[in-house]
């Protein structure tokens, strides 16, 4: 099936510049738009690059209807203008990171190279794309980081923000949840669907035991039962225990019993301890109610025996941090290098058409990221610099480090000639790179920072734009 994208998904400011340029007789100029964010979210220390496939997708299929050009005349746009909307089709470059990838702030994470008013016309949407996915994809990481090996299901449906939902399941499966409780997303994307019942379903039964006793007769093979309706304890558990001993008589087993409730890290250990005290240490214990990395990070650390985390609200809202505030800065004007100027450094761009070069140490761990431009060969960079402060810099010791290809082309002249992986390779892909990234820049306080810096010739190139805009100030 076709996917189409409405034109109209941009901000109203993209297309009265679009309308500037053509009559500004600029439809030939061609620009170059770095996205990169520059702060690590929740105050960690990197990102997981998601969202490419569906912002690559999004691009290639925009375009303006008739009903579209009907609105725009309505707002005053000129009809030579909206003739030209009319035929609009994406016919730049795209380059990028892999989806799935660890990235870091100040890393490309795609470079978009079209006339310019196009890239410009597709900033809004690539933004609103890559930035709340790789939002949700890191939460997600973060929270599988925290479950140490442990299972992560996304229960966040009934909390997320409208049809931002489909969206959020797809980027919290990259981040390593394992399956998900929205039944359309795990259709669209492939994503295991989960769930059991909620404790309506045992408030419509005369007793708990009937309700447990009724939905492992449905559900053999896939018993998990809520047990903290009535009292967790002294009437969830035993009926649980009573239920999982008639299965076993039938050749059947409880699943699991899930605490939604109270304090879990001592109604698990009771749990645990009434469980196996019963012969049923193969029943698994599913947490579940307003979990986080930190919440996670502290039950395990008072050794509460949880197998699985099931998380909503504060993962697929990302309830801490509701937005990455990813950028999109033009670095070229036909081949001439640009820069944005600030009096604060660290929002002065870094100019020119750019690519991404990682470096691994030797036991194959992420060392440090080189910002590069596009016609400089790996060879020829001897030297990385931090890009403000000038004493800050690491020589590229090949003896010592090895370069990671990381930067791709995806899209050429409007075509796209990257395939995408099927979800789940992304979310093997992303694990893989997670085992890659040195633990110090993994934990949630204070992280070490990740050095990004510049090559030589780039940052050469950075400076004599600041001195010649200083210059004629």
């Amino acid at each position: 099936m076709a996917i189409t994208q409405s034109g109209l998904y941009t901000d109203f400011y993209e297309l009265t510049m679009a309308q500037g340029y053509f009559c500004s007789g600029k439809t030939k100029s061609v620009a170059t738009f770095d996205l990169y964010f520059r702060t690590a979210a929740f105050s960690g220390g990197y990102g997981l690059f998601a969202g490419l496939a569906q912002a690559v997708q999004s691009a290639l299929a925009f375009s303006y209807a008739r009903d579209d050009i009907a609105y725009l005349r309505s707002l005053g746009f000129h009809d030579d203008f909206l003739a030209w909307l009319s035929a609009f089709r994406f016919s730049g470059d795209i380059d990028a990171f892999r989806e799935g990838d660890i990235v870091f702030p100040d890393d490309v994470l795609m470079r978009i190279t079209a006339p310019i008013i196009e890239a410009q016309l597709l900033e809004s949407m690539l933004l609103n794309i890559i930035n709340f996915q790789t939002l949700i994809a890191t939460k997600t990481m973060r929270i599988v980081s925290a479950a140490q090996g442990r299972a992560v299901m996304d229960f966040g449906l009934r909390r997320a923000q409208a049809e931002a939902s489909m969206a959020a399941t797809r980027a919290a499966f990259i981040g390593g949840a394992i399956g998900t409780s929205n039944t359309l997303a795990a259709k669209e994307y492939g994503i295991p669907a989960m769930g059991t019942h909620a404790h309506s379903w045992i408030q419509s039964f005369e007793s708990e035991y009937e309700a447990f006793k009724t939905f492992a007769e449905i559900y053999p093979q896939a018993t998990t039962l809520l047990v903290d309706t009535y009292d967790t304890l002294t009437s969830g558990l035993p009926n649980a225990i009573r239920v999982a001993r008639e299965m076993e008589s039938r050749g059947a087993k409880l699943n699991a019993i899930r605490l939604d409730s109270g304090d879990m890290a001592y109604l698990s250990k009771k749990a645990r301890a009434m469980l196996d005290e019963a012969g049923l240490g193969y029943v698994k214990i599913v947490a579940s109610n307003q979990l986080d990395e930190h919440l996670i990070e502290s039950l395990l650390d008072q050794q509460a025996p949880i197998d699985i985390f099931g998380v909503g609200t504060r993962m697929i809202c990302s309830y801490d941090q509701p937005a990455l505030d990813g950028i999109y800065k033009m670095s070229s004007i036909n081949n001439s290098p640009t820069i944005k100027f600030s009096e604060n450094p660290e929002k002065i761009n870094n100019p020119g058409k750019k690519k991404v070069i990682r470096y691994l140490d030797m036991q194959g761990k992420f060392f440090i990221d080189a910002l590069a431009l596009d016609d400089e060969p790996e060879s020829a960079i001897k030297l990385i610099r931090h890009p403000a402060i000038a004493f800050q810099k690491t020589a590229v010791n090949r003896s010592a480090i090895r370069p990671d290809p990381v930067f791709f082309p995806v899209v050429r002249a409007g075509r796209q000639v990257a395939g995408f992986p099927v979800l789940q390779a992304t979310q093997a892909f992303a694990r893989e790179r997670f085992a890659m990234l040195p633990d110090e820049h993994k934990r949630f306080a204070n992280p070490h920072t990740y050095r990004v810096g510049l090559s030589e010739r780039l940052y050469e190139l950075r400076q004599s734009l600041i001195e010649k805009r200083l210059h004629n100030a």
